[in-house]
């Protein structure tokens, strides 16, 4: 799979998850059908301003998106590096950080309540 099929499919699974069509995502976004069409079936790239324009209705930043796709690497998240004081363990951040941030989110959470239960049963 190439990287404007990966990044196409990853746009029409979170339009779909979004209850969007694309007439409202082109109304959203202010981008034609057409070329939205294009941009899910993989046969076009968007510029980095229509980039802009239709990661924003889907809920996405350009970057997440970027990474999500595999052309950008993935980078530790300032969330797990902000998880006590950048006391997170190495290893767990790294896994961490190729995760969606929402994931991260979680995990950091869960991570937060173990620790206030441990502090208070110790």
């Amino acid at each position: 799979m190439t990287n404007n099929k990966s990044l196409g499919e990853i746009l029409k699974r979170r339009r779909a998850t979004m209850l969007l069509t694309l007439a409202e995502l082109s109304a959203k976004s202010g981008v034609s059908p057409s070329h939205l069409d294009r941009i899910e079936l993989g046969q076009r790239f968007p510029s980095a301003r229509v980039l802009h324009k239709i990661t924003k209705p889907l809920g996405f930043n350009e970057g997440e998106l970027l990474t999500y796709a595999s052309y950008l690497p993935s980078q530790p998240s300032r969330m797990a590096d902000s998880f006590s004081g950048g006391q997170l363990d190495p290893y767990v951040a790294t896994v961490l950080s190729q995760e969606p941030v929402e994931t991260q989110r979680t995990i950091v959470t869960i991570l937060g309540v173990l620790k206030s239960l441990a502090k208070s049963i110790g």
